[in-house]
């Protein structure tokens, strides 16, 4: 019962480590990678000794397998074909060309700089071509880029996966049989792909018609139903050719997500919170079973070589394979930068190192520790700068303009208008057709349908706009809307017009989702007072001097309910204000003033227009802004006016 027991509390103290990584990370909003290996490192025998990996034999290879698999479906679950058309070009040239660029750079480096032989210099650079799904998925929930990046980098780690370990396998093959034949390699290469394309594509189509057709499935069983058959696949796929599986799961997670099965939304949550902890048990064990004597005996040659793989021959790859895209040089250098090692050079690694050692080939555990110094290196120096390389080259999805509001009423058509003006494209989504009718009138993109409709959103172009705004009447329809929004196409910015109840508000933990204008806007009223002609349209600009006084003044006209604040413009871009939005100097605000003159008297004095237009009002304009000779007098007055409030009364 001993070793039983060992195997268990090692299981058990595994998930407690990946689980604790992952909460920590996700906390202090960083890779989760980085706490996984450091959680694996310390708990391992080299420091604490709480975890021995070796306990588990060959069953570690088996868990590594599966939930490789698992991991690579996952991803091919989650590309959107749609995104990837702009940048598919860029996507086939790295991972075919880009693969052998990687290939013979990185081998180079490894010999030249490690002082490794060639053999197991291009073994090393065989492991290394991938760039991780493991990693890049978390690293763009957390770095917001642009969609093409975005798209590119996540479709370059899917795809260069399986090609990837089948280079590697071959490789390995050649350096244990001495079989240097190129050609042979070559249609090696070609035949396993094509097995595992094959096993993939009719197996998702199966996978597919199956989740459309068996409507006695309960939601749940379904989901198992997919773990067992991409299980399936992966297995089948090796029975028929050894190192095809992996292809077989990518290809059959993309076709199974271009058939657009019913509840697509919780399979794919499913499968995600699946794959977190395979990443998580995964990652803790490969790094556990790491030995930090090896790391420290390959000296600063191997340090060297690591970075000339993301200095010299990642930028190398990038630039060639991107030469007629699209893409500005900033986003190029951006992919240049990005290019972490997962999962797959991991697993990889700690086999190819189990295989060279049983037969008497020198290397393995050198190989084993390059390729983990190699995931160290660009977890933490490029997953840790991922977030501030984006700000520096201006790529961030946080640029992204236009919007798509739903609710078609006098305010989202004036905000709607406001856009349009700006030169970007906005799209107006309601179920109401007079309503949808007076927003063609007035020059708008309309769509009559609910926008609950997957397929309405994606034709509106959610999936390119910066913003998603739910204005319809009833608060609760729009916090489920904006929820929905954020979970399927997670637009930059999602804001909503919610219930101030907090039993209301408590779906709404998602921090994607923001409270659009101000807190306590009342609709109907704004909408009124837009009909009746009660209102003006205004900008104003926040200035250094005096900012704190500014906005003061705009949030005290705020709570008396004369105006409304509706859009932003910082450092170019324009976007819909949210009642958590901190205001800074150099922001232009465009607000709606609540003007109740009466008709007749704004034609008499000449003020009536049919149509708002924005100007400067005296009532926001004028704030009480003191010289700043004055300032320290002033700061002196405030300081003794608030020692004099909190002075304890005086009894009498």
């Amino acid at each position: 019962m001993e070793i039983p027991f060992n195997i268990t509390l090692l299981m058990v103290m595994t998930v407690t480590c990946g689980i604790s990584a992952q909460v920590l990370a996700a906390y202090l909003k960083v890779p989760a990678i980085v706490f996984l290996l450091l959680f694996g490192i310390l708990a391992g025998p080299d420091c604490l000794g709480i975890l021995h990996p070796n306990l588990l034999g060959s069953g570690l290879e088996v868990m590594v397998s599966l939930s490789v698999a698992l991991i690579l479906f996952e991803g091919g679950l989650n590309l959107e074909l749609r995104d990837l058309g702009k940048v598919s070009g860029s996507i086939r040239n790295l991972v075919t060309f880009g693969t052998l660029i990687t290939l013979i750079g990185g081998g180079m480096a490894a010999h030249w700089l490690g002082e490794f032989p060639w053999p197991i210099a291009f073994l090393y650079a065989s492991l290394v071509v991938v760039t991780g799904p493991t990693v890049i998925g978390p690293l763009l929930k957390q770095v917001s880029v642009d969609k093409q990046v975005a798209a590119l980098l996540e479709a370059e780690g899917v795809l260069i996966d399986p090609v990837g370990a089948i280079l590697a396998v071959l490789v390995l093959n050649i350096i244990l049989n001495g079989n240097a034949d190129l050609l042979v390699v070559f249609r090696d290469l070609i035949v396993r792909l094509l097995v595992g394309a094959v096993v993939g594509v009719a197996g998702g189509w199966l996978l597919g018609f199956i989740l459309k057709r068996s409507n006695f499935l309960s939601e749940d069983l379904k989901n198992l139903v997919v773990l067992a058959g991409l299980w399936g696949l992966f297995g089948l796929a090796e029975e028929l050719r050894s190192e095809s599986g992996l292809m077989a799961t990518v290809l059959s997670g993309i076709v199974l997500r271009a058939a657009s099965v019913p509840e697509e939304r919780l399979l794919r949550r499913f499968k995600g919170q699946l794959t977190v902890l395979a990443i998580s048990v995964l990652f803790v064990l490969l790094a556990a079973d790491l030995s930090l004597a090896s790391v420290v005996a390959l000296g600063w040659g191997s340090l060297f070589t690591v970075l000339a793989l993301m200095w010299v021959v990642r930028p190398i790859n990038v630039w060639l394979c991107t030469w007629n895209s699209g893409l500005n040089w900033r986003q190029k250098l951006f992919v240049c930068w990005v290019a972490p090692r997962g999962i797959v050079s991991a697993s990889i690694a700690s086999l190819f190192a189990i295989l060279l050692t049983q037969r008497g080939i020198n290397g393995g555990d050198s190989i084993k520790a390059l390729v983990f110094l190699t995931i160290i290196m660009t977890v933490f120096v490029q997953g840790l700068t991922a977030g501030r390389m984006a700000q520096l080259l201006g790529v961030t999805s946080k640029s992204a303009t236009g919007a798509v509001i739903v609710g078609s009423n006098p305010l989202s058509r004036l905000i709607a208008r406001l856009f349009q003006e700006q030169g970007e494209s906005v799209a107006i989504i309601d179920t109401n057709p007079e309503a949808c009718e007076q927003a063609e009138k007035d020059g708008l993109r309309v769509f009559l349908s609910s926008a609950l409709d997957h397929s309405v959103l994606e034709e509106a172009g959610l999936d390119s706009m910066g913003t998603f705004l739910a204005m319809t009447n009833n608060g609760e329809v729009n916090l489920v809307l904006a929820q929905r929004a954020a979970e399927e196409f997670s637009p930059p910015r999602v804001l909503a017009i919610f219930p101030k109840d907090p039993q209301a508000n408590a779906p709404v933990n998602n921090s994607k989702i923001n409270q659009a204008f101000v807190s306590d806007l009342s609709l109907k009223d704004w909408n009124e007072y837009l009909t009746d002609g009660e209102v003006k349209l205004g900008e104003t600009e926040l200035n250094i001097e005096g900012l704190q006084f500014q906005i003061a003044h705009l949030q005290a006209l705020v709570q008396a309910g004369e105006l409304a604040p509706l859009l932003l413009e910082r450092q170019g871009y324009l976007q819909v204000v949210s009642a958590t939005e901190i205001w800074q100097a150099g922001d232009r605000i465009i607000y709606l003033l609540y003007d109740p003159t009466p008709k007749l008297l704004k034609r008499l004095s000449g003020s009536f227009q049919s149509r708002l237009t924005l100007e400067k009002h005296s009532v926001v304009e004028e704030v009480p802004i003191p010289d700043p000779v004055l300032e320290e007098i002033l700061e002196v007055a405030i300081i003794e006016k608030e020692a004099e409030v909190l002075q304890p009364p005086v009894s009498r």
